[in-house]
C-alpha cells in the first residue's frame, strides 16, 4: 500500500524504541509495549519519502467559491489564521464565521498568526525537573467521541456527503463545523482538555457482523521529526490536513507497508499469527489487539491553513529541514490508534473500502484548534526544548 503523504514506517520511532528497550526476538518477533494507549514498534524501516502530489477526493464539493491559488515564493517570516483560542475561563469571541466556508486555498490571518508567534519567541523554556526524557514530544490522549457520515474538511456543510467517520476530541464536530465553533463549543473527548481539536478516521467494521469496531485508544503526538529544534514554530489554529488516501484499494497482505498491525506487551509478530481470508487483515495472538498508525506533514508554508487537496499547504521535512516551499516547521501529529480487536478469518472493512475490504483505505483528518498558550508552552517546553511531554506537560 502506499499513500500520497505516507504515515511512518514502524521504525521511524526511534525515541520510542530508547525509551521501551525494544528490539527483535529470535525468529523475526518483535518486543512492543503499550503505555498509557500508545504503542511501540521494535523493527526497521526507513522514514517515508515526502511526498505532495494531488489526492483525488471522494467526496462532492459545496458551492462556496474558492480563493486563487497562491502562486510565487513564500514570504518569510511565514504568518496563521483564527483568532488565539481563549485561555480557560475567557469568553469566547462573539464574531461569526460562514457556516460553509469557503474550499480550496484558504488564506492565513497574519495578524493573528504574528500575535501566536510574537507571544511564543517570548516564552523562555521552563526549568526542566531530573528523570525526563529526551524525547522531543507532548500529546493529547482521546477517547471515541461519535460517528457521522461527515467530514468538515472535504465535504463542509454536506452532512452525510461521506463515507462514515469516527470522531475524537471536540464533541461537537459534524458537517457544518468551522474554526470558530471549535472555540465556541470546546467539551472533549481528549486530555488535556486545552485541546479543542477534532480528528477523525473511516469507521472500522466487523466483516462477519458489519457492526462498527470504535477505537479504545487514540493517542494524538505532536512532536519534532527531525534531529534538531532549529526554527520550530508552534501549530497554527485552525490548520486542516489529511494523511492517507481514502481512493487507495490495494490489498494490504502479510508485510504490506501501513498495514494494520498486532500489538502487545512481549515478544510478539507485528503481522499476526495468522490472517483473514482475503490475507488483507492481522489475526492477533496472546493479549494483542489492532492498532494503526499514521504520521503528518511537519512543515507548513505559512500562508494558508488548507489547501484544493488538503495537502499541498504542508510538506514532508527532510535532512532536518523544510523546504524553502513549506519553511515554517511545525509540530508532526502522529495518530497512534487502538482498537478492541483481536482479528477473525472474516477480517473487517473500513468505510471507505466496504467491496475491497483491504486496510489500502485509511486515512486520518486533524483540524487543529488549541488554547494558543498551551500549544505555544507544550512546544516551547517539550518540541523546541526536546523534552519528553505528556499531556499535562514533562513527563517522568
Amino acid at each position: 500500500m502506499s499513500f500520497e503523504n505516507p504515515p511512518p514506517s514502524r521504525h521511524r520511532l526511534p525515541g520510542w524504541l530508547a525509551r521501551n528497550r525494544l528490539g527483535v526476538a529470535a525468529g523475526g518477533a518483535v518486543v512492543l509495549v503499550i503505555a498509557a494507549g500508545g504503542v511501540y514498534l521494535g523493527n526497521g524501516a526507513v522514514r517515508p519519502e515526502r511526498s505532495n502530489a494531488a489526492n483525488a477526493l471522494e467526496y462532492p464539493s459545496p458551492s462556496a467559491g474558492r480563493t486563487e491559488s497562491p502562486g510565487g515564493a513564500v514570504p518569510s517570516p511565514a504568518v496563521p489564521s483564527v483568532a488565539p483560542t481563549p485561555s480557560a475561563g475567557a469568553t469566547p469571541s462573539t464574531a461569526t464565521s460562514p457556516k460553509i466556508p469557503t474550499t480550496g486555498w484558504i488564506p492565513v490571518d497574519r495578524a493573528a498568526w504574528k500575535a501566536q508567534a510574537d507571544a511564543y519567541r517570548a516564552l523562555t523554556i521552563d526549568p526542566v525537573p531530573s528523570g525526563v526524557g529526551n524525547l522531543p514530544e507532548f500529546r493529547a490522549d482521546c477517547q471515541y467521541s461519535h460517528r457521522l457520515p461527515d467530514d468538515p474538511i472535504v465535504a463542509p456543510g454536506l452532512p452525510g456527503a461521506s463515507h462514515m467517520h469516527s470522531f475524537v476530541g471536540n464533541k461537537a464536530v459534524d458537517a457544518s463545523t468551522v474554526a470558530g465553533d471549535l472555540t465556541k463549543f470546546t467539551a472533549t473527548s481528549c486530555k488535556p482538555v486545552q485541546d479543542h481539536s477534532a480528528y477523525w478516521v473511516p469507521t472500522l467494521y466487523d466483516n462477519a457482523t458489519g457492526k462498527p469496531v470504535e477505537t479504545s485508544g487514540f493517542r494524538v503526538y505532536y512532536r519534532s521529526l527531525a534531529k534538531n529544534s532549529t526554527g520550530q514554530m508552534p501549530m497554527p489554529n485552525g490548520l486542516r490536513m489529511i494523511s492517507g488516501d481514502a481512493k487507495k484499494k490495494k490489498p494490504t497482505p502479510r508485510g504490506a507497508t501501513g498495514q494494520f498491525y498486532c500489538a502487545f506487551y512481549g515478544p510478539g509478530d507485528l503481522d499476526g499469527v495468522a490472517r483473514s481470508t482475503n490475507g488483507n487483515w492481522p489475526i492477533c495472538g496472546g493479549d494483542a489487539t489492532l492498532h494503526f498508525m499514521m504520521q503528518f506533514p511537519d512543515c507548513w508554508d505559512g500562508r494558508h491553513l488548507d489547501s484544493p487537496n488538503h495537502k499541498d499547504h504542508v510538506a514532508y521535512g527532510r535532512d532536518n529541514s523544510c523546504p524553502s516551499s513549506h519553511p515554517v516547521r511545525i509540530p508532526a501529529i502522529t495518530f497512534d490508534i487502538q482498537y478492541p480487536a483481536k482479528g477473525t478469518p472474516a477480517g473487517y472493512y473500513l468505510s471507505s473500502d466496504k467491496e475491497g475490504k483491504s486496510a489500502s483505505s485509511m486515512h486520518g483528518d486533524a483540524f487543529v484548534m488549541w488554547d494558543v498558550n498551551t500549544m505555544n508552552k507544550r512546544t516551547k517546553n517539550c518540541v523546541q526544548g526536546r523534552r519528553t511531554c505528556d499531556n499535562y506537560g514533562y513527563q517522568k
